[in-house]
């Protein structure tokens, strides 16, 4: 594949993309052009036609609820098929419920002052520095080094995928995601560099369109998802749903009870997470020989760390340790406790993410001249598509809820189906909950949907623990779309995953997550004793 051409400069291509690209800014095949441009046109006139039609059909809905409906479902049409950027196709949503009298601009737009849309910006930032001094490199040869995880993509993704669930066990989801991401991105940049000294690529190949690349991104967002289940602390919904759950059912479920629980159901989740997204994006190459011998050669030019990198490494770890010591408290003191909820409200995951970004503009490089780890025009660099588009993710998952819709689908579709037994029932609230994650945040699911759950489950005098407990752990879902959640808008951000891959991976993990949650749920909670 060694064929003339010029050559491509990866890092380049890698670290200094733009996320949300036009099709005349991407490189493809005829094939695959045709594809883009039938997919995008589309989108256009399919997008106002299925709004339209939805506003207008009499279904007996509140017309605000309608209205929302009607627009939602154009700008999922959008965001899929990409006829504009994606972040643009949210800002088109935003604009339509407010000029079709859904609500007022000023509640419309009031969630992007959101603690997560500062995460974003913080997490942002300190990757933005990782990434200019090289940090994310070091630390990429680092872990390629580590014995044998050099020789085979198959295990570089999976242990990449192991480290990202526990930490996200206890750290924020999103800001595991993104504070992975760069070291994600340097490793690829190291097996592309790779691939094209070897010659086994095209010498002007993309190095975004790497399988690899997908696989090894995609098992940062949705390994972060999985490992946020392990524990009460790992993901706001979890928190969410135990509290409802236990004042509907008189119980509390201790920070052992939980993981006891749930441990077995994310280890076979992340089993069927690698087997999926190994299948769908199988890497280019299986095995990289001579991958620990060119680590090595790479690992020994870096030299010693610069002060800049450590200046990086100093604010990274002060804002890691922040975002881990509300969990650490949790752990010794219980969620219950005053002095839980006092760190875990001051030391906010967004705060703290602004905090220790903050540090790196105040940590110098070079005191005598005034140099600091970064400068503004670093951190306008970072990937504010993301951010617009997670904003808009919080704006509609925030309608759903007030507006009341989310509960009319869920007490309709209940109604419908006839639900009487603990497994229609679990399997109800499982389904809900993913199709809820996969337009608002996981978050808002677990809110709208554990309380549409216990009442039904009541009605129909079945114990409501684990239908509640089966929706708290699928509202941590939703992986088919960028807007899903934090970790799908980070991955997304990235530019190495397509929106059709994370489609077509993120309905295929979504199916399969929630067939165990489903059945293995329900055993692990009788075996426990946890609901009884």
């Amino acid at each position: 594949m060694n064929s003339a051409g010029p050559r491509t400069d990866v890092d380049q291509a890698l670290l200094g993309h733009a996320t949300y690209r036009s099709l005349g800014e991407q490189k493809l095949s005829p094939a695959e052009e045709r594809f883009e441009k039938g997919r995008r046109t589309t989108g256009m006139w399919l997008a106002p036609l299925v709004t339209v039609v939805f506003a207008l059909v009499p279904i007996g809905m509140p017309a605000q609820q309608q209205t929302l409906a009607a627009v939602l479902l154009g700008v999922i049409v959008l965001w899929i098929t990409e006829p504009v950027p994606i972040p643009v196709g949210g800002l088109i949503g935003v604009g339509m419920i407010v000029v079709l009298g859904v609500v007022s601009a000023t509640d419309a737009l009031a969630p992007f002052g959101s603690s997560t849309i500062f995460t974003f910006i913080g997490a942002f930032i300190l990757a933005q520095a990782m990434l200019k001094h090289g940090l994310a490199r070091r630390f990429a040869f680092r872990i390629l080094s580590l014995p044998g995880v050099g020789r085979s993509t198959f295990r570089l993704v999976v242990a990449f995928g192991l480290i990202t669930g526990l930490l996200s066990a206890f750290v924020s989801n999103t800001a595991t995601v993104a504070m992975l991401l760069p070291t994600a991105l340097g490793m690829l940049a190291v097996i592309a560099k790779l691939l094209q000294d070897r010659g086994m690529v095209a010498p002007d190949f993309n190095p975004l369109r790497l399988r690899v690349g997908a696989a090894l991104v995609l098992m940062l967002a949705y390994g972060a998802s999985v490992g946020g289940l392990l524990t009460p602390v790992g993901s706001p919904p979890n928190l969410i749903g135990r509290g409802l759950i236990e004042e509907a059912t008189g119980r509390r479920i201790s920070f052992a009870q939980w993981m006891v629980t749930a441990l077995p159901i994310c280890a076979l989740m992340f089993v069927a997470l690698a087997a999926v997204l190994l299948l769908l994006n199988r890497p280019e190459i299986r095995r990289i020989e001579g991958v620990e011998e060119y680590v090595r050669t790479e690992r020994a030019t870096l030299g010693r760390l610069s002060r800049a990198e450590k200046n990086t490494l100093v604010a990274f770890s002060v804002t890691v340790f922040l975002w881990i010591f509300p969990g650490v408290v949790a752990v010794f003191a219980g969620t219950d406790s005053a002095l839980y909820t006092t760190v875990s409200g001051r030391l906010n995951e967004g705060i703290v993410a602004v905090l220790g970004a903050s540090l790196l503009f105040l940590l110098p490089t070079d005191w005598g001249r005034r140099d600091f780890t970064l400068n503004w025009s670093d951190a306008a660099r970072i990937d504010w598509g993301t951010i617009v588009l997670f904003g808009t993710g919080i704006i509609f998952g925030s309608l759903l809820e007030d507006t009341g819709l989310a509960g009319t689908i869920g007490s309709s579709a209940a109604s419908a189906l006839g639900l009487s037994s603990v497994f229609a029932i679990t399997a109800f609230a499982v389904a809900l909950a993913v199709v809820v994650s996969e337009t608002t945040s996981n978050t808002a699911s677990a809110a709208v949907v554990v309380p549409i759950v216990i009442p039904i489950a009541m009605a129909a005098g079945v114990n409501p623990f684990v239908p509640a407990l089966a929706a708290t752990f699928a509202a941590s879902f939703g992986f088919m779309l960028p807007v899903s959640t934090p970790q799908n808008a980070i991955a997304y951000g990235s530019g190495v995953v397509p929106i059709t891959k994370m489609i077509r991976s993120g309905v295929s993990f979504d199916v399969l997550g929630a067939i165990l949650i489903i059945v293995l749920l329900p055993v692990f909670v009788a075996v426990t004793g946890i609901g009884g």
